[in-house]
């Protein structure tokens, strides 16, 4: 590591330069997949042989109490950001070894005794098919759960509630001509398994879309005009090779762009066989993981959490 500036002789880390991280370390850990505890937490920033070399500074000063809202707001703002660093710090709720209940504030909870994903979609997009249209509505607005599965579920739902007409999207899978696959793989790699995997990053086999949806981008396409892995984009027309959106998230909110079909490679490690699959890199984004949330400028937002969500670190 010493040798990484490339501009000095001296034996010191970073040869002698000073570098700068950042981070927050109450977000989620790097995945390793199928990782266990110890793995896991050893793969942070923290556990790293040059971490004893480092300085720790923190930022003290909560920007949010000081941008003109009225006292009482920065004492609601300021009560709800020091449970929030509880959390982080593991000290809500009772004295623990690392196992406690943490009890939601009652304002922040959605009372529901029925159907839970209707009262919580109804909450964070209310009269959704009145708004299809209209500019600002779904720009910081999203549902969060843990698990891709849950993910699929509520924006199927959401997609159910709005009555307009559906365009759907069948990928074409195959295995990269890379691959040296024998007569008795191509049984195992035909395009109908490959159709059945659900991968993280890529789309899965049926897209279905609807004309004002909110989605994400998978991929990134143009990084000028801000049309990265994670951009968030409402649909404002279907066709049938090519997809037109705008743009909700980040710098270049209100730009419109074509979406074409792409060539997509999982980077899954524990796939041993390299297949692409050719589809729109989007997803609906009604829902989102908290993983993925990271990154994203969100002021509505709800949680549903169906299990316990909290993990070690």
């Amino acid at each position: 590591m010493k040798d990484i500036i490339g501009i000095s002789n001296s034996n010191k880390p970073f040869g002698g330069k000073v570098v700068v991280f950042g981070g927050d370390f109450r977000q989620i850990l790097p995945v390793i997949p199928a990782g266990n505890k110890e793995e896991i937490v050893n793969a942070s920033l923290n556990h790293y042989f040059l971490w004893d070399n480092c300085k720790v500074l923190k930022l003290t000063k909560n920007m949010r109490l000081h941008s003109g809202q009225t006292d009482q707001d920065k004492e609601e703002i300021k009560k709800f950001t020091d449970w929030i660093l509880t959390v982080g710090e593991g000290t809500a709720g009772e004295p623990n070894d690392g196992t406690t209940e943490i009890e939601f504030p009652e304002d922040v909870r959605l009372r529901s005794e029925k159907n839970h994903v209707d009262s919580i979609v109804s909450t964070i997009y209310p009269s959704i098919t009145e708004h299809l249209n209209g500019k600002g509505y779904f720009e910081d607005k999203a549902i969060l759960v843990p698990t891709n599965e849950e993910v699929d579920s509520i924006n199927e739902y959401v997609l159910s509630k709005i009555k307009s007409d559906e365009h759907t999207y069948f990928n074409s899978d195959n295995v990269c001509p890379s691959e040296f696959i024998d007569e008795f793989q191509q049984s195992l790699y035909a395009p109908k398994i490959l159709n059945g995997f659900k991968v993280p990053g890529i789309p899965n086999h049926k897209l279905v879309l609807k004309e004002g949806v909110p989605v994400m981008l998978l991929r990134n396409i143009d990084h000028r005009n801000g049309l990265c892995n994670g951009t968030r984009l409402r649909v404002t027309r279907l066709g049938k090779h090519v997809i037109e959106a705008e743009v909700i998230s980040g710098n270049n909110i209100g730009y419109k762009t074509y979406i074409p079909r792409m060539k997509l490679i999982p980077s899954d490690q524990r796939i041993p066989f390299k297949f692409h699959r050719r589809q729109f890199p989007l997803v609906v984004s009604f829902a989102m993981t908290i993983n993925k949330s990271q990154g994203q400028s969100l002021s509505t937002v709800g949680l549903h959490l169906q299990r316990p969500v909290f993990t070690h670190g």
